[in-house]
């Protein structure tokens, strides 16, 4: 949600016109400009804000569940662009990034680091999640979140 919210908002941004937009779950969202001076942003602005927001979101709420979902987010930005890339659909994120104008190699980086990352990070969150707890007594307390590197 956050990520098709960041192309409505890129896209408004840059004085793009929404046409059409679809946010429901159940479905793949989309969202459509026309015209869209700078299309650029406005697809940039869809994976980045996927990642922002939801990062800024458990920077505030500060709880472990929180990140769980940022870092769920991390990991399906990159790689929703790195999977738009191999299957050429010409109408996913990374197809019209590359007919806009985009560099391949700045997506390669942006998938390479959101991917990366978000595995290592979304790793431990589901072993803490989902590692059997102790019996006899209450759960174990969980370490405080790690330090983020800005």
């Amino acid at each position: 949600m956050t990520h098709e919210f960041g192309h409505i908002v890129g896209g408004m941004a840059c004085g793009a016109t929404l046409t059409d937009f679809d946010l429901a779950p159940w479905r793949m969202p989309y969202s459509l400009h026309s015209p869209d001076p700078h299309p650029l942003v406005t697809l940039w602005a869809g994976p980045l804000l996927g990642v922002a927001v939801p990062f800024i979101g458990a920077a505030l709420v500060r709880k472990r569940w929180a990140w769980f979902i940022a870092d769920f987010c991390l990991i399906a930005n990159g790689g929703y662009l790195a999977l738009a890339w191999l299957s050429g659909d010409r109408f996913l994120d990374t197809p019209r990034l590359l007919a806009a104008g985009a560099h391949p190699g700045l997506i390669v980086v942006y998938c390479m680091v959101t991917i990366g990352v978000g595995y290592v990070w979304f790793r431990s969150d589901c072993i803490h999640f989902l590692a059997p707890q102790p019996s006899g007594g209450e759960p174990c307390r969980a370490p405080e979140r790690r330090q983020r590197v800005s």
